[in-house]
């Protein structure tokens, strides 16, 4: 089976030559599909054979289209350099003093600027470690922007203390990257961007779950941990749903309708900002569906690290949304810009531990965060029940 890499290989680095692959990938399904459509008129069953060429195919889709993506990602990413001209000397000091922590355990001038800044900031201190340097941070958190499926489309606000005046508690989410001595003794190595490549991936992991099914007292109170109720009828507090009409399915007949029926559920203010959310499985179901001309209405991004598009709105795929079965919740939909709002507490700290996995030596590097509904109407449900 190709991997990620294979295919990043394949197409040389190159955006351009990976979204073409997508592309190419997609004309494939389409075709493979029109042709199980086909069989299914003549004979009322598909072909096995056929059937599982457009699973090969869908998951084809996925890779192609995640490989084009982080390439898109990876050429907009700004990189660490040395100090600009625009940097200050406090700046300048705390990313030395944080390269010496990193690199061989000197703590004195870190502490001493942390200890120097503690009059004008409520980050120091409760979580243990230092700070890493602002533009650290800022790349930390840009990538937590690319590949953070929830982040990307909700409201964000930044805060310096460890409560928000909504009541929203930030939580504490973590990684743990190892480096060898090594690495560490490597001047060429940047060790600021070592740190965010490192955490990034670990961080969207885990706040991603947290914004779709945290339980908002150890971490994120995700929107789908919020009580529900029939859409139309459901209190302030609860999220709104409408159902399918068929135990863990779409319907037989027409089941787009449920989609449009979704879509309409939202108030018209709430509509012009939708997007869908769902698990790749769900879209592999999705994809299969035409309007009645004849058209997909899933439809392919226009460019890499843009979104596809569903009925005319943005999808966004999150393996955290449940899948199809009875009384599933598999499908969301809404303003996710009014609808959810993530809270960053300011600051990211490090705390260098070179005794736990030697010859390594770990980082334990957390940010604390928080998440929760702040417009029950701006999001509704579909869920797979009678």
């Amino acid at each position: 089976m190709t991997n990620d890499t294979d295919l990043e290989t394949k197409a040389g680095g190159s955006v351009g030559a990976a979204f073409e692959e997508f592309m190419r990938a997609f004309e494939a399904y389409k075709d493979t599909n029109d042709e199980r459509l086909s069989e299914l008129e003549r004979r009322s069953a598909a072909a096995p054979l056929i059937d599982d060429k457009l699973a090969r195919l869908d998951r084809a889709l996925d890779e192609t289209k995640r490989v084009a993506d982080r390439l898109a990602v990876k050429a907009q990413r700004p990189h660490l350099g040395g100090a600009g001209a625009l940097e200050t000397a406090a700046v300048r000091d705390h990313r030395r003093a944080f390269d010496e922590y990193v690199r061989k355990g000197e703590t004195a001038n870190l502490a001493r600027l942390e200890a120097k800044a503690l009059a004008v900031t409520t980050n120091s201190g409760a979580d243990g470690g230092y700070l890493v340097p602002p533009e650290t941070e800022r790349a930390v958190m840009s990538a937590l922007k690319d590949i953070s499926p929830i982040r990307a489309i909700a409201s964000v606000r930044q805060v310096s203390g460890s409560v928000y005046k909504k009541p929203l508690a930030t939580k504490e989410i973590y990684s743990m990257p190892a480096a060898t001595a090594t690495l560490l003794d490597d001047a060429a190595v940047n060790i600021d961007e070592w740190i965010a490549e490192e955490v990034r991936d670990t961080f969207a992991l885990q706040e991603g779950t947290a914004f779709v099914k945290g339980n908002g007292t150890t971490e994120p109170k995700g929107f789908m941990s919020y009580d529900k109720a029939a859409a139309g009828s459901e209190p302030w507090g609860e999220i709104g749903f409408i159902k399918t009409g068929a135990n863990g399915a779409f319907p037989g007949s027409s089941p787009s309708d449920k989609l449009i029926d979704l879509v309409y559920t939202l108030n018209a203010s709430y509509r012009a900002g939708g997007t869908f959310i769902f698990n790749r499985g769900t879209q592999a179901v999705i994809r299969k569906m035409k309007d009645d001309e004849g058209n997909y209405l899933w439809q392919p991004a226009v460019a890499a690290g843009l979104p596809a598009q569903l009925m005319g709105y943005p999808v966004v795929e999150s393996e955290d949304m449940p899948a199809i079965t009875t009384g599933s919740y598999s499908i969301a939909f809404g303003d996710f810009r009014r609808g959810y709002l993530i809270v960053d507490r300011v600051g990211i700290r490090v705390l260098r531990d070179p005794y736990s996995s030697k010859p390594y030596v770990l980082f334990y590097t957390t940010k604390r965060v928080g998440g929760g509904v702040q417009d029950f109407n701006a999001i509704k449900l579909l869920q797979f029940a009678e």
